[in-house]
């Protein structure tokens, strides 16, 4: 080949990378925010390995068949932890998560299970679940509060000691 034909090459292959680089670069910035979509996909995994786990303990089940139900529910969490760490890694508030999927390498499922759905629970719950009042609407009632303020009078207005 040609001196000039191998620096095009070079130049070329460089600019490749740079590209290459720039891409995952750019996919890096726009996993950013995605802590809670992270943790739902692996609460997927975690809703799964529950239900083989609770499968494998109803009574009469063949030991073959609870065998094969463990070893899935184990692959199932596994296969969320990597999706949950990447979630706390974007956001830190998912590390409770993250730590109680670990802690199956050590921990009898069962044991875990009520801290696996507790999780999950978060996750799987709308992030807004106290949305404000969005036109600001007045109260007929009361002008001075808006509308969708609740209450807050004391509704035992009698002292504790009467």
């Amino acid at each position: 080949m040609h001196p000039a034909g191998r620096a095009r090459g070079s130049r070329v292959l460089a600019l490749a990378v740079v590209a290459a680089g720039a891409v995952t670069g750019l996919a890096a910035c726009d996993s950013q925010g995605n802590g809670q979509a992270l943790a739902r996909q692996a609460c997927v995994h975690v809703h799964q390995s529950v239900r083989d786990w609770l499968r494998s303990t109803v009574p009469g089940t063949p030991p073959a068949t609870v065998a094969e139900l463990q070893k899935e529910a184990e692959q199932q969490l596994r296969d969320a932890l990597p999706l949950a760490a990447a979630a706390n890694s974007d956001d830190g508030t998912w590390n409770a998560l993250m730590t109680a999927i670990s802690e199956s390498a050590t921990v009898d499922e069962t044991h875990l299970i009520p801290s696996l759905r507790g999780q999950c629970a978060v996750a799987d719950t709308n992030v807004n679940i106290n949305p404000q009042n969005p036109q600001n609407q007045q109260n007929p009632q009361n002008p001075q509060k808006p509308a969708n303020t609740p209450n807050t009078a004391n509704v035992n207005p009698r002292s504790p000691g009467s």
